[in-house]
């Protein structure tokens, strides 16, 4: 089966059209939507109604759903595994305003995930950005790229912890940080053998053998070359939308301007494998 794709920019990112995620459940539609997935990094549907069941359900087709490992965010009551992220003015949205790959503080950190916009603050509020970690690698020198496959960075939580804790964002208190874990800073996709920048300002800490002041330097500035204009995708949310990240490859960063107006997203995520 062919899907109708349009490219969402120049950086990453296809809009996928007339596909009904609520009703397609045919093997042969969900192959090629995965196949496009794995090629475009970003996935895009539009005016899609989702139950929190169904939700899950198109999500475990990328891998088994599982709920965040902190446990600091309710659930929906009919589906645990779905992460509510809900914003009003007696329920503040949990921040996540600056650029990260998920969990990356995790032995195996998430494949992707699945978010369905059931209510937007506004038109031009509260957009997401994207910025494609393959191609930031690929544009550096080849003997840059070697120096970096070279390496490996430890990842902690702690900083997720006490934004957490100390942050007035409706959240149940994490009681202990996890220990930090080791990934290569290059890794490679199992599925299609490229390979990608993994590193995140926000939770890799420093490289393995090397001081904070050294890594903070480079990380900074990987970060600064991976978060070039020409290397984003910024997706302005609409009612209905379903946008699906691949989280291996890619890191996003949540604007939140909206200060107390209604936001309402589900987010389902899909089990990953240990970084290679």
């Amino acid at each position: 089966m062919n899907l109708e794709l349009s490219p969402l920019c120049g950086a990453m990112g296809a809009e996928v059209h007339g596909v009904d995620l609520s009703r397609d459940k045919e093997s042969v539609i969900l192959n090629t939507i995965q196949d496009a997935f794995h090629e475009n990094i970003v996935l895009l549907f539009r005016d899609q109604c989702l139950t929190p069941a169904q939700h899950v359900r198109f999500t475990s087709f990328f891998g088994p759903v599982e709920p965040h490992p902190l446990g600091s965010r309710e659930g929906a009551p009919s589906q645990p595994e779905i992460l509510v992220l809900e914003n009003s003015a007696d329920t503040p949205a949990p921040r996540n305003d600056f650029w990260h790959s998920d969990i990356s503080f995790a032995e195996c950190p998430p494949l992707g995930s699945v978010i369905h916009a059931l209510e937007v603050p506004g038109e031009g509020l509260g957009d997401t950005l994207f910025c494609n970690m393959y191609s930031v690698l690929e544009e550096l020198s080849p003997g840059l790229q070697k120096t970096l496959e070279g390496l490996r960075a430890l990842h902690s939580a702690e900083a997720l912890v006490r934004r957490n804790n100390e942050d007035d964002n409706n959240a149940k208190p994490i009681a202990s940080v996890p220990g930090m874990v080791s990934h290569p800073v290059v890794r490679t996709h199992p599925q299609t053998g490229r390979k990608a920048l993994y590193v995140n300002p926000y939770f890799t800490e420093r490289f393995e053998g090397w001081t904070l002041e050294e890594s903070r330097l480079w990380i900074d500035w990987l970060t600064q070359r991976a978060t070039r204009l020409e290397n984003i995708y910024r997706h302005r949310w609409r009612k209905g939308d379903v946008l699906m990240w691949d989280n291996r490859c890619a890191m996003h960063y949540a604007i939140y301007d909206y200060g107390s107006k209604p936001r309402l997203f589900h987010r389902a995520t899909a089990a990953g494998e240990r970084p290679i």
